[in-house]
């Protein structure tokens, strides 16, 4: 699969495309299309069709220098490691002719510590944008790599789904939760992961819908898991592991800061609000895991708006435990 330079004027890219990739062979779709016997196999014959006329070419991003990822590290003090390691491999693709690539990575630990915001964010660096694979609710390996055209209802799985059907040739792609996987003693939900996590066999994988080979060499994958024991060993060796740690108190308070300022610069309605909270709200976020800190917070400002207040009290979260928020209406 040829690539060739290219580099758009256009804002809409967090970071400068350094080319464009084909991420499959016309051709093949071609005959593939001929072969189809008329008035059959018409879900098949319209997906043939849309890939000769959005045509195999999506866009490889690549930064034009390492980012300053300052904001990431000062937001997620607890995926320090996870950031080193992107950033090295961001600075081996810098004055080259190279597309990024990124190792597979596992990010393991415990629920709500901040593991599928950090896919997001990284995402968001990378300007790709993001595929969501969940795992936990997969009772078929045929959501990633495509159902066979003979069954009904068939259709192209997530990979087929994210290259062909989206803008770029190196997505990220995040299997969330992937110990959860729901074992099937008739297809293994995580059996197309063994060739596209190698960087060789992704070069042509086959999605069983389509039958035409796709290069998903340049995917970037994210695998989150609570516990490393239910994924199998194969699978592990050809990905980093990472274990996240809970954050640390003070973490913990700079992760609710961020989060605070983050939420108050997104909205129209964020210069009703002081720019940073007290130190009391600080330390009630900081008991939340970082998953429940943007809810509370939402909650919180929502109940200072009502009470007309432009600062937010520790009494307009939530109560720890998950109890129903105090409505903050004016006495």
């Amino acid at each position: 699969m040829q690539s060739r330079s290219l580099v758009p004027q256009s804002s809409h890219f967090h970071l400068p495309v350094a080319s464009v990739r084909s991420v499959f062979q016309p051709d093949e779709v071609s005959a593939k299309l001929a072969k189809l016997p008329e008035r059959e196999h018409e879900h098949l014959r319209s997906t043939y069709e849309r890939m000769l006329e959005r045509g195999p070419e999506r866009f490889q991003v690549k930064p034009a220098g390492v980012p300053d990822m300052a904001q990431l590290y000062e937001s997620l003090p607890n995926f320090t490691d996870v950031l080193d390691d992107v950033k090295r491999q961001v600075a081996l693709a810098q004055d080259c002719r190279d597309g990024l690539e990124v190792t597979p990575m596992l990010l393991l630990g415990a629920p709500g510590i901040g593991k599928t915001h950090f896919a997001r964010m990284l995402a968001d660096l990378l300007g790709t944008g993001m595929n969501l694979v969940p795992m936990s609710s997969m009772t078929a390996g045929w959501l990633l790599s495509g159902a066979s055209s003979q069954w009904r209802g068939a259709k192209p799985g997530k990979v087929f789904e994210a290259l062909v059907d989206g803008q770029y040739a190196n997505p990220v792609i995040v299997v969330d939760e992937i110990d959860k996987a729901g074992a099937d003693a008739q297809y293994d939900p995580l059996g197309a992961l063994y060739g596209l996590l190698e960087h060789d066999t992704a070069q042509s994988f086959t999605d069983e819908f389509a039958e035409v080979a796709i290069d998903a060499s340049q995917v970037i994958w994210i695998s989150t898991a609570n516990d490393a024991r239910g994924i199998p060993e194969p699978i592990l060796n050809r990905m980093n592991v990472f274990e996240i740690e809970p954050p640390t108190p003070a973490q913990a308070r700079e992760i609710a800061l961020r989060l605070y300022q983050g939420i108050r610069a997104a909205h129209d309605w964020g210069h009703r609000f002081s720019e940073a909270p007290g130190d009391g709200m600080l330390d009630r976020l900081a008991e939340m895991p970082p998953r429940e800190m943007r809810r509370a917070l939402m909650t919180g400002f929502g109940n200072a708006r009502l009470a007309g207040r432009g600062d937010v009290q520790p009494d307009d979260l939530p109560r720890a435990g998950g109890g129903k928020a105090r409505m903050g209406f004016v006495q």
